[in-house]
């Protein structure tokens, strides 16, 4: 399995915007296709660092599903313009990491 640490900067004062943004029409729409999100989280100390944590069963699948969510209508006409009013783009950092055998996440 892969996962992705997926870490963006917010915009000044778009926390509570982009959690319910997240939690209301991101994750589901991704959830719908397939992917696995593992965790969503806010940053006790850092009002604008939003961090996520998704999960695919191979290489394969990331590929096929990323072209399937990144490509499709939905998130170029409805997802993005909304996001990019909330999130900084440029720092977004996305983390490729492998589970360890004693993970309890699998």
């Amino acid at each position: 399995m892969i996962f992705e640490l997926r870490q963006y900067r917010l915009k000044p004062g778009q926390r509570e915007r982009w959690v319910k943004w997240m939690e209301e029409k991101i994750i589901p729409y991704q959830v719908a296709l397939g992917v696995v999100v593992v965790g969503s989280f806010i940053a006790e100390e850092d009002p604008d660092l939003y961090v996520w944590i998704r999960r695919f069963e191979s290489e394969q699948e990331r590929q096929r599903l990323y072209a399937e969510m990144y490509e499709s209508p939905t998130w170029l006409n409805e997802i993005r313009p909304v996001n990019d009013g909330m999130i900084i783009r440029e720092k977004i950092q996305v983390t490729r990491m492998l589970a360890t055998p004693k993970s309890v996440i699998q």
